[in-house]
């Protein structure tokens, strides 16, 4: 008996195309096909920065897009079909994004990742490799043990004497890393939570660091308002001398000390704290020391600017970001810690459905003990395959190139009478206002919101991509220079379209 196929037979026939190999390699090479073109055009200087388009119509038209699937009758949709919707998915996923690898992408710490490592990402996601135990990703776990232990000796940690693991992004590093520091601060504070005595336990940070530190004493029940800030010095660096009397004052009053919170470098400006002096102090009073070096901490591969860190691997705990300063895809963050035993104090838990006691030895190379995900996908893939093709000198050059085009912005900005940088830069970020003739004698607030305006239009004419920042209250433009495709002819014009701009918004 012959007739219509079944609903369930049409559903097979459904995942048989969507597993197929076949059109797998032909929609594999068709991405490849695309993608060349467009990093030769972009990387080229050919084109939009930002392609802008207002939020309410990119989601309507990301909206319009699921409605539009050659299987949306229910049937079986044919490879061809498949192959001219990808093609224009593909299409419009380009035309509507953000071009990082654009030599006028100078805006967040995000950057121009290098196109190569998300191959060894595609692996990865098309055979999904996860991790949390051992045997589920065998090699995404060796890779993962592999680089950690690279990275963590060239940033000065004593090889095979520490501990480390990679996570998803800085802020859940900070989070994991701040979680370890309030068990072994705290004692059963995991198992048996907060007393409600009073005086309450507190997290000194950098007066300048990024908001997921606030946001990781909320997490962790401290509070943010138990996040004491801590004083700075001209060069917005933490003090060590006031911090020495700040936790001593802290004691005084029969506050407990959770961590210490430094930065290399801090968000605004870049600054790097001095770390010895500041690991002195920690230690001089029994304090743990975080660093968030998410961003700096790749200057550890950097022969000429590694003095950054000096006195990082003092550190209790630190974090590093691959995914900015070692230019991988998004994300790839590292959580270091000094004594290898900690790493076991962030999560105090059994799972006997994952964790086999039959293979007791097994249980050091199960990630899901010490992150906060349990599936984790194989985020070290990336830098590995970058490490393994072109070796650590790479990520020496990238720090050097996009370190010196920030002290070339710099130059540029001093001799300018027209433009005010706000910090001598120790890295690749750059501070700065522009101040024309008709606005020297303007209000500070006057002269920041004027700053803000010329931002939005640039970013939005596609021109450059840079953003916007707050110093001492005031709106200022910054500029992170982390795309090494960027020369000095791209400085140069930057500051061209900012006059130009800032000139017709005062004729206006």
């Amino acid at each position: 008996m012959t007739g219509k196929p079944s609903s369930l037979e049409t559903a097979r026939q459904r995942i048989a195309a969507a597993y197929s190999p076949d059109l797998f390699g032909t929609l594999a090479g068709q991405l490849a096909s695309t993608l060349t073109d467009h990093f030769s055009r972009v990387e080229s200087n050919s084109g939009p920065v930002l392609n802008w388009t207002p939020p309410t119509d990119n989601i309507a038209a990301a909206e319009s897009w699921l409605d539009r699937s050659p299987a949306a009758d229910a049937g079986v949709p044919q490879p061809e079909e498949l192959q001219q919707q990808f093609a224009r998915c593909l299409e419009t996923m380009l035309a509507r994004g953000n071009n990082l690898h654009s030599p006028r992408y100078l805006g967040h710490q995000v950057p121009a990742s290098v196109p190569l490592a998300a191959l060894f990402d595609l692996i990865g996601s098309a055979t999904n490799q996860v991790m949390a135990i051992y045997e589920m990703g065998p090699w995404a776990t060796a890779v993962e043990r592999a680089v950690v232990e690279r990275v963590g000796t060239q940033l000065g940690l004593p090889a095979g004497n520490f501990a480390g693991l990679i996570t998803h992004g800085g802020s859940l590093a900070n989070l994991t890393a701040l979680l370890t520091a309030r068990n072994v601060a705290l004692g059963d504070a995991w198992e048996a939570g907060f007393p409600q005595e009073q005086p309450r336990p507190v997290l000194v940070a950098h007066s300048d660091a990024h908001y997921c530190i606030t946001r990781a004493a909320g997490v962790l029940g401290l509070g943010t308002r138990q996040v004491i800030p801590a004083p700075l010095d001209d060069r917005r660096r933490m003090d060590p001398a006031k911090l020495d009397e700040l936790l001593a004052d802290l004691r005084g009053q029969g506050r407990q000390v959770v961590a210490v919170s430094a930065c290399a470098c801090a968000t605004p400006i870049g600054a790097f704290d001095p770390l010895n002096d500041i690991a002195d102090v920690c230690e001089k009073h029994d304090v743990w020391m975080h660093v968030d070096a998410a961003h700096g901490g790749a200057a550890g591969f950097s022969e000429q600017h590694r003095h950054l860190l000096d006195g990082l691997a003092r550190a209790d705990s630190f974090i590093c970001d691959a995914h900015k300063m070692m230019f991988v895809p998004a994300l790839c963050a590292f959580v270091f810690y000094r004594n290898p035993v900690h790493r076991f104090e962030t999560f105090r838990q059994d799972a006997p459905y994952l964790f086999d006691p039959s293979a007791p030895g097994l249980a050091d190379y199960d990630s899901g003990l010490t992150t906060v995900e349990c599936t984790k996908r194989a985020a070290a893939y990336g830098l590995w395959g970058l490490w393994s093709l072109f070796g650590p000198r790479l990520f020496a050059d990238m720090v050097d190139v996009t370190f010196e085009l920030g002290r070339q912005l710099y130059n540029r900005l001093v001799d300018a009478p027209d433009f005010e940088p706000l910090h001598a830069p120790e890295c690749n970020i750059v501070v700065f206002r522009h101040i024309p003739e008709e606005l020297r004698d303007a209000a500070a607030a006057t002269i920041g919101e004027f700053n803000r305006r010329i931002r939005r239009e640039l970013i939005e004419s596609g021109e450059f991509y840079i953003v916007q920042t707050n110093i001492d209250g005031v709106g200022a433009l910054r500029v992170t220079l982390i795309n090494p495709l960027t020369e000095e002819q791209h400085l140069d014009r930057l500051l061209g379209s900012i006059r130009r701009i800032g000139s017709r918004l005062l004729e206006g």
